[in-house]
């Protein structure tokens, strides 16, 4: 009993110590939460960046720009009547937006997310943003044009994501033309192609069902000054794949500058790893063809 009661006073002196070394703790934390915050807020005033919109449906990052800004532009590209003027113009907006791959949330077991990710695009995204913002009068409209542009009917889901670039000639008709044959005549050739399925069997995309289709292509070699000279500023270039399953390997938009021709695209390559300006000739010279899509 001596024995306890000579403890309590060391005991109680303790726990005097902890509560205030709690107190103490929770202090210190409070003023770097602060300080946090504050460096937080000091950041977002002064950048255009606009903090990304996440849900379960919805993953939203405008990267450089807010959606204020990007009204703006769309608003802008709008006034330009010209279909080829407008998609330069919008396009253009997106040089040296740096290549990211995988931004597309969603597979066969993964609930598909609609996400507009503007910081970084790979080449499908790219002529996806580019598309759905000459469809569109506002930020808005842009959001809603890109579900149709992307998605069968708009209706978002895996199954339902154009994964080919030849599905937008088939379920984006409205929109734009295959003007292959119209362009390349007689040089152009037709490939008959079993979709997303690969030479062993496999799958490219595990869920999406295999589907036959006609692709037409004009080949590299074949593509001389009267084929250029019918090719305008605005035309999605896809370029054509000689692998089973696949349409084309990669996209991107032809830019017209006087006497100069462009692919205008999201380069993957180590020494890009951004959207870019780059000679048309040059970058197709070995590449087997392409493929011509051109905006209504």
């Amino acid at each position: 009993m001596d024995r306890l009661n000579d403890r309590k006073p060391a005991g109680f002196l303790m726990d005097i110590i902890i509560i205030c070394a709690k107190r103490f703790i929770k202090s210190i934390l409070r003023i770097l939460l602060i300080g946090i915050f504050i460096e937080a807020v000091s950041f977002a005033s002064g950048s255009n960046q606009t903090n990304p919109i996440v849900n379960t449906e919805e993953l939203i990052t405008l990267g450089k720009w807010n959606e204020s800004r990007l009204n703006q532009i769309i608003n802008e590209s709008s006034q330009l009547k010209d279909v080829s003027k407008r998609i330069d113009f919008l396009s253009e907006k997106f040089l040296n937006v740096h290549y990211q791959e995988s931004t597309l949330i969603g597979d066969i077991s993964t609930p598909e997310v609609f996400v507009i990710d503007l910081e970084g695009v790979d080449c499908f995204t790219y002529v996806d943003y580019v598309e759905a913002m000459r469809l569109s009068n506002s930020f808005h409209e842009f959001r809603e044009n890109l579900r149709t542009v992307r998605y069968r009917s708009g209706s978002v889901s895996f199954l339902n994501r154009n994964h080919f670039f030849t599905d937008w000639e088939y379920f984006n008709s409205s929109h734009v033309d295959d003007i292959t044959e119209k362009i390349g005549g007689d040089k152009t050739k037709t490939a008959l192609k079993t979709l997303n399925e690969k030479m062993d069997g496999a799958y490219f995309l595990p869920g999406i069902p295999p589907k036959e289709r006609k692709v037409h292509f004009i080949p590299s070699h074949a593509l001389d000054d009267e084929i250029l000279l019918k090719l305008r500023s605005g035309d999605y270039i896809g370029i054509y794949s000689n692998l089973d399953g696949l349409d084309v390997s990669h996209v991107g938009i032809l830019i017209k500058h006087t006497d100069k021709v462009y692919l205008r695209h999201a380069s993957s390559l180590d020494q890009h790893r951004k959207v870019i300006d780059e000679d048309f000739m040059s970058y197709i010279s070995n590449k087997p063809g392409i493929v011509i899509f051109r905006p209504k």
